[in-house]
């Protein structure tokens, strides 16, 4: 493989605190390794539209601290067809581009791989989605903050809670994954917590809140993740309110508050770490890999590897604990 001279680095899919961090940290190791770096705006749209920016280490100052990314993100339905696909490659190649660095979620890398299959383009992908739901990596950028989000939001419900005894249905993103909503279920003290991974009925729902009442609970907070089995939370609610009429009952759906915000200091740490791996990582001929953190220590996966396996197992020692804390 030849040596890389201009390397390109853009964010796809759903935003993710920490990406700005991650952004610096890869545009300065690459040009302290000699690389050119090319800023690709609006992700893979950009990349079909020729959106792109050269970029020095000045051009990625004082956006360490900042939400969202500086090279936006879009959904592109374009590139998802061949022809789309060879249309970027066209551009890059053009543009002198023979390197990549993506960040983002499954969408991204399932992306990035196909055109690296297809053109032969040396790639490394950089796990950004607040799910925690790719393979490689015990922490996905962004998870943390937005973790710390849903425990900041619920310790504010629980003020209200308590002080109008009222039941709380708070649902919480994550879409198939249920890390978001059961570490910050444990964290912010749930009475329940529901999760794509384990169903979980309403009436087994409904015999919890009964014994809550039971122990005197004048209060209650549920958390729902969004790819929970029962429909959502409002759904919960409606069901919960028809059987079981002691509290006064309330959704809030947390949404994409979720996504923005300051990034927590481990998201910018580990955005800094996984930035710098992956021009590492490129600059020394690899490919169609993800770095991602392994027990402190930053790993390579497969790419492919870490789109097709479920990285998010339940924890049941978190689960029993949850259960028996929650009384």
């Amino acid at each position: 493989m030849a040596s890389i001279k201009k390397i390109g680095i853009l964010t796809s899919g759903g935003d993710a605190p920490g990406m700005n961090a991650c952004i610096r940290a890869a545009v300065r190791t690459c040009i302290y390794l000699g690389k050119q770096v090319v800023g690709i705006h609006q992700g893979y749209q950009g990349m079909i539209d020729k959106n792109f920016t050269n970029m020095d280490a000045r051009s990625v100052r004082n956006i360490i601290q900042l939400g969202g990314t500086i090279l936006k993100t879009a959904r592109c339905a374009e590139f998802r067809t061949v022809e789309g696909r060879a249309k970027a490659y066209r551009n890059l190649v053009e543009e002198g581009i023979d390197g990549l660095i993506v960040i983002g979620g499954d969408g991204t890398f399932n992306g990035a791989y196909h055109l690296s299959n297809e053109f032969n383009i040396p790639i490394i992908g950089i796990p950004g989605t607040i799910d925690n739901d790719l393979y490689g990596s015990d922490f996905t950028l962004g998870y943390d903050t937005a973790t710390n989000t849903v425990i900041s939001a619920i310790d504010k419900i629980r003020d209200t809670a308590a002080s109008h005894d009222r039941l709380f249905f708070v649902e919480v993103m994550g879409r198939d994954s249920g890390c978001i909503a059961l570490h910050a279920g444990i964290a912010g003290g749930a009475e329940a917590i529901l999760l794509p991974e384990m169903e979980t009925g309403i009436e087994d729902l409904i015999n919890k809140l009964e014994q809550g009442v039971l122990s005197n609970k004048s209060s209650c907070i549920v958390i729902i993740a969004e790819g929970d089995k029962n429909g959502g939370a409002y759904n919960v609610a409606k069901h919960v309110k028809e059987r079981f009429n002691f509290y006064d009952i309330k959704v809030t759906i947390l949404g994409h508050l979720q996504r923005g915000g300051t990034p927590s200091s481990f998201d910018r740490v580990l955005a800094g770490r996984l930035g710098y791996a992956a021009a590492k990582a490129l600059s020394a001929g690899e490919t169609k890999k993800m770095v991602g953190l392994k027990g402190n220590m930053i790993q390579l996966t497969n790419i492919e590897e870490a789109i097709n396996n479920h990285a998010f197992k339940l924890e049941e020692d978190l689960l029993e604990m949850s259960n028996i804390l929650s009384i």
